[in-house]
């Protein structure tokens, strides 16, 4: 690592974030196969940290784990018009075993409803079957025809899909808002990245949808990123599939079904927009790939820096910390340089000095100060520090967040809002006869409608107007430009 600054995280984002997914050793995109990236220790340790936390809240809901097939028939997606009509696009197909052609072209993934469905037919047979909650950790595959861009657009990416069943449509809808609080939970009370939780508008819905919702995080120069979205699946998609139950009046009756996905790859990318600086990347304490670093000093004049920098060492790893000694021979400041620029929250320095007095010195990567600590006190003071710094990133992510939401009342205004923040203005209807209105938007400003909110009640602008065509406006929608 050479100590070659990196682009201007506040001017130059773009450059910024290609920059520091080479230089942290984040992924690696020299693979052979567009848009598929080889992902680094340095990652991968923090997306397994992120797909655990998603995975405990969803098991406290009650859901259960499934591994499916990466491969899905083609006749799988053709029971449904809709849903292969909107992916068929994206599909990787396979039509070949060895040498020999299938008899069936097989899909990789690129979302696994119908593969789910085919087997809740053969589950589910009665009332008292339902609630069915199932989810699967996978990988799903899209061909991606836009420019890719390493965690934010992939031709391979990684997820958790849940795909679940209820007798009633009210208890389908309840498990969405369900969805949607593991949502905040998980992305902004752990990971500290704040949303919105919006209704997509109906042109926007999910293939095979009846309702979609999704929640958006904007990084701090103003660019959308899409967070899980989860959807009210139309009941006509489980019934072409045979799912049925009998319920407890002895009629043979339809589920009704939902989906949710988080993107971990693309969380990823939040995490690295929405809390980088200009030295590089800062970690929740929660996620971070290490925790802590030491920093032995001046170990070459005395060796027991060495010995009590290991004993340290081996102290905090019995406590559960991920936690990493540099031995390396570069100077300390080149050591401090590498690790800020990794994002790791603490670093602990052991001098010749601190041998005597018994104190070392921790440095937080969030605040960039340098405090004193007794040796006897370092592990109370790592978990304070830890919880500090993390609710440190998520009160400095909202407050960012929250100024990036601005009101307009024409598309001038929109313009001049989008690609630095993010609009809410009056419209006219988020249902199909709205898309014209949706179009003028998005052809003039270059922003799109991301949605209504639910999470709270939005009341209209003075008079109430559609912003485009000055009809009455029934809805208050946020546009943006995304990733």
């Amino acid at each position: 690592m050479n100590g070659e600054k990196l682009p201007s995280y506040d001017t130059n984002p773009g450059e910024w974030y290609t920059e520091i997914i080479q230089k942290a050793e984040l992924a690696d995109i020299r693979y052979g196969v567009k848009g598929a990236l080889v992902f680094q220790p340095w990652s991968v340790e923090c997306m397994e940290k992120m797909y655990d936390y998603f995975e405990a809240d969803l098991k406290k809901r009650g859901h259960k784990n499934y591994w499916y097939p990466a491969l899905i028939p083609e006749s799988y997606f053709q029971k449904e018009a809709e849903h292969i009509k909107g992916f068929t696009p994206e599909v990787f197909w396979v039509e070949r075993g060895g040498e020999e052609k299938l008899e069936e072209r097989l899909a990789l993934r690129p979302t696994s409803e119908t593969a789910f469905y085919t087997m809740f037919a053969q589950w589910i047979r009665s009332y008292k079957d339902l609630p069915f909650r199932t989810y699967q950790r996978a990988n799903v595959y899209r061909y991606e025809t836009k420019a890719t861009r390493p965690f934010l657009r992939s031709r391979e990416f990684y997820w958790i899909e849940t795909h679940c069943a209820f007798r009633t449509k009210e208890e389908a809808y309840q498990n969405v808002l369900e969805d949607m609080e593991t949502t905040k939970r998980v992305v902004y009370g752990i990971f500290g990245i704040p949303t919105i939780v919006f209704e997509r508008p109906a042109w926007d819905k999910f293939a095979g949808a009846g309702r979609t919702f999704g929640a958006d995080a904007i990084t701090p120069q103003g660019r959308v990123v899409q967070q899980p979205s989860t959807h009210m699946i139309n009941q006509h998609f489980p019934k072409v599939f045979g799912v049925k139950y009998t319920d407890s009046d002895e009629k043979e009756k339809t589920p009704y079904t939902t989906c949710y996905g988080p993107a971990i790859s693309r969380i990823m990318a939040s995490v690295i927009l929405t809390h980088g600086d200009n030295k590089g990347l800062k970690f929740p304490f929660e996620i971070a790939p290490k925790q802590i670093v030491i920093i032995p000093i001046l170990a070459e004049k005395e060796p027991k820096v060495i010995d009590k920098a290991k004993e340290l060492l081996e102290t905090l790893e019995e406590k559960g910390y991920r936690i990493e000694l540099d031995t390396t021979d570069k100077r300390p400041g080149e050591k401090f340089y590498f690790w800020e620029m990794k994002g790791v929250p603490l670093r602990i320095e052991i001098g010749p000095k601190d041998l005597k007095t018994k104190k070392f010195t921790m440095y937080r990567r969030d605040t960039e100060e340098k405090t004193t600590i007794n040796e006897n006190e370092i592990i109370e003071n790592i978990e304070k520090q830890g919880k500090e710094l993390s609710e440190n990133l998520k009160k400095k992510a909202m407050k960012t967040f929250n100024g990036l939401i601005k009101d307009a009342k024409s598309i001038d205004e929109i313009k001049k809002i989008v690609g630095t923040g993010i609009a809410r203005t009056n419209f006219c209807s988020v249902e199909k006869d709205g898309v014209n209105c949706a179009e003028t938007i998005e052809k003039e400003t270059g922003g799109k409608i991301r949605g209504t909110r639910i999470d709270i009640e939005d009341k209209l602008i003075d008079e109430g107007k559609c912003v485009v065509c000055g009809k009455k406006a029934n809805h208050v929608v946020y546009i943006a430009k995304d990733y």
